[in-house]
C-alpha cells in the first residue's frame, strides 16, 4: 500500500490530476471509483465526493459480504454431510463388517450396500476428490471463457429458492446505490450505466442495465427503460418514475437502495437462524441412517433367536 501511495504522489507531482493518478492503480481503484473522484475534481467538491465514495464503498462491500455469507450456508451443509458420511463409511462401518462376517448369514440389502460403499471408499477415496476438483476447474474455465454459460449460470442462480431472492434484491440494491452515487457526482445517466452494470454482480442484471443504457440514449425515460427489461420490481420502477418527475431521482434511488439492503440483511439473518437446525437435522438423518443400516443384521439376528 505504501508503494501505491508513493506512485500516486509521484504522478500528481509530475502534473497528473488525482483521478488520472488513481486510474494507474487498477489493482486498488476500479473505474467507478476513478470516475467519481474525477467528477468531484471537476466540480470542485472533492472533499464531499470522497465522503460519498467512502459511504458507497462501505455499503456495497457490506452487501457483498452479506451475499457471500448467505451462499456459504448451503455449501457448509453439503460439506458437513460429506465429511460425516465419509468418516462413518471409512472408519466406523469397517468395524461392523468384521462382526457381520462371523454371522455367516445374508445381510440386509441396505447393510450390504453400505459395506460395499465402505469398501469402495477405502480403496478409491481419491476418486471423488479428483472428480470434484476436475468439475470445479472445468466450471471455472467455462464461466471465464463462455459468456453464454456464465449467463446460464447467473440466470439459474436467480431461481434458487431463498438464495435467488437474496441475490435478486442485492443486485437491485447495488444498481440503485451505484446510480444514486453517480448522479450525486454529476455523471450523466448514459455515461453512468457502464459503471452501474458492472456493480450489479450478475450477468442478467448487467445485460438489463446495458439495455437501459441503449434505451435512455434514444431518449426513453429511465423508469420506462427499467420496466421494459422486466427485471426490476414494480415498486422500484414506480419510485424511479416519481424521482424523475419530481427532480429527486438521486434521493429516490438512495431510498430504494436502503430498502433492499435492509431486506437482504433481514433475509440473511433469518437464513442463518434457520440453517443451524437444518444442519443438525441433515447430520441426524445421515448418522441415523448409517447406524440403522449397521444394526439391521443385529435386529434380524435377535428376531431369529427370539
Amino acid at each position: 500500500v505504501q508503494d501505491m501511495v508513493l506512485k500516486i504522489k509521484k504522478e500528481i507531482e509530475s502534473g497528473s490530476d488525482f483521478a488520472t493518478a488513481l486510474s494507474k492503480q487498477p489493482k486498488y481503484f476500479d473505474d467507478l471509483f476513478v470516475n467519481l473522484v474525477g467528477a468531484g475534481e471537476q466540480a470542485g467538491t472533492m472533499e464531499d465526493m470522497l465522503d460519498k465514495v467512502a459511504t458507497y464503498k462501505e455499503k456495497t462491500e457490506r452487501m457483498k459480504a452479506k451475499v457471500k455469507k448467505a451462499m456459504m450456508y448451503p455449501i457448509m451443509v453439503m460439506i458437513m454431510a460429506v465429511v460425516v458420511s465419509s468418516i462413518m463409511l471409512i472408519f466406523v462401518i469397517p468395524q461392523f463388517k468384521s462382526i457381520f462376517e462371523g454371522f455367516g448369514a445374508e445381510l440386509p440389502a441396505f447393510t450390504q450396500f453400505l459395506i460395499d460403499m465402505s469398501n469402495w471408499l477405502q480403496a478409491y477415496w481419491w476418486k471423488p476428490i479428483l472428480v470434484v476438483i476436475v468439475i470445479g476447474i472445468a466450471f471455472k474455465q467455462a464461466k471465464q471463457r463462455s459468456a453464454k454459460f456464465r449467463f446460464f449460470v447467473d440466470t439459474a442462480v436467480l431461481k434458487i429458492p431463498v438464495m435467488g431472492i437474496i441475490i435478486n434484491k442485492s443486485a437491485v440494491a447495488r444498481f440503485s446505490r451505484t446510480l444514486s452515487t453517480m448522479f450525486a457526482a454529476g455523471v450523466p445517466l448514459v455515461e453512468a450505466m457502464d459503471a452501474v452494470a458492472g456493480s450489479t454482480g450478475n450477468l442478467v442484471y448487467y445485460k438489463a442495465t446495458m439495455q437501459i443504457k441503449e434505451d435512455t440514449a434514444k431518449g426513453v425515460q429511465l423508469n420506462e427503460a427499467m420496466l421494459t427489461t422486466q427485471q426490476f420490481p414494480n415498486m422500484v420502477v414506480q419510485m424511479t418514475k416519481i424521482g424523475e418527475e419530481s427532480g429527486r431521482l438521486e434521493d429516490m434511488l438512495g431510498r430504494v437502495a436502503d430498502y433492499f439492503e435492509e431486506q437482504v440483511d433481514d433475509l440473511v439473518d433469518s437464513l442463518s437462524k434457520q440453517m443451524e437446525p437444518l444442519i443438525m437435522a441433515v447430520l441426524g438423518v445421515i448418522v441415523g441412517g448409517l447406524v440403522v443400516g449397521m444394526y439391521l443384521p443385529i435386529f434380524k439376528l435377535g428376531a431369529v433367536v427370539g
